[in-house]
């Protein structure tokens, strides 16, 4: 049986945990909320020589592939999740995420 239970009153509905056999699994998903996961964001990406690599300098421009107003890949553990937008916050930037991976997409990346 897959139904969904409010288990504590809160309007919140989760899945039911119930087993084959009647008995209730529990999960505590405070067992998993001090994992450190890996989190980063794709502006771009290039390929370049060595030789053009070293005659980098200050004011340097590197072209990257994507081009300006797409969004952002967003990845965790080196696994595409979500896109995201550039925001400024208090002077520092952050991402806006605008869209999550779907589970066929993230299938399609492992490939």
């Amino acid at each position: 049986m897959n139904e969904n239970v409010d288990l504590e009153g809160n309007g919140q509905v989760e899945p039911s945990n119930e087993t084959g056999s009647g008995q209730k699994a529990e999960y505590d998903i405070d067992l998993i909320l001090d994992i450190q996961l890996d989190v980063s964001v794709e502006l771009g990406k290039v390929k370049m020589l060595v030789n053009d690599l070293l005659q980098l300098g200050q004011g340097s421009i590197v072209d990257l592939e994507k081009p300006a107003g797409e969004p952002l890949d967003i990845y965790v553990n080196a696994k595409l999740v979500a896109r995201g937008e550039v925001v400024v916050v208090d002077e520092k930037y952050g991402i806006r995420v605008i869209d999550v991976v779907s589970p066929a997409e993230r299938v399609e990346s492992l490939a």
